[in-house]
């Protein structure tokens, strides 16, 4: 990867005092929505991108896409990358290249309602990052320190988020007849 030492402070740093400054700023608001084609296979729009998102055959789908619960996996994973990258820049740590594996378990007997004591998602995960850089471990640690603090998706992840779900039916969709 060939990426120059430090070229993201600035701006990091110019949002960060930005946001600070002007907190009615700070909201980002992210969307997605999604529509399934065919069977469990769903084509999902996030801003001018597109992307196929399937269960594989094992899980009954034709294998189209990655299933939502491996995008989680890629968000947290790429989410490490980019926060690494941001803040090690900020912290003026060299960082010559940063690689994230994830890897989550499902028990899939709370997907299926097969036992109601089980959760449906994540039972846990766990996430290698490979660091390449010169700086020492000490360094290493207090961006990793950081990191752990500040990476959104970790922090989605982690905690629990406020949810609120509205729900409409096709009837609620149809005029009254006059």
């Amino acid at each position: 990867m060939t990426t120059t030492q430090f070229q993201f402070r600035t701006g990091f740093n110019a949002l960060r005092d930005h946001v600070g400054a002007t907190p009615e700023s700070a909201i980002a608001t992210f969307s997605a929505a999604s529509r399934q084609v065919e069977g469990l296979w769903s084509r999902v729009a996030v801003r001018d991108f597109s992307l196929d998102v399937d269960e594989p055959a094992a899980l009954g789908g034709t294998d189209k896409g990655p299933n939502p619960v491996e995008l989680v996996l890629a968000a947290l994973a790429s989410c490490q990358e980019i926060t690494y990258r941001l803040y090690a820049d900020r912290l003026g740590v060299p960082l010559d290249g940063v690689s994230v594996t994830v890897e989550g378990d499902v028990d899939l007997r709370g997907f299926t309602g097969a036992n109601d004591s089980v959760r449906p998602g994540f039972s846990g995960i766990r996430i290698n990052v490979d660091l390449q850089s010169s700086a020492p471990l000490e360094a290493l640690e207090r961006v990793k320190a950081t990191v752990d603090k500040h990476c959104p998706v970790l922090d989605i992840v982690s905690n629990a988020v406020p949810t609120a779900i509205t729900f409409t039916s096709a009837e609620a969709h149809i005029p009254a007849a006059e």
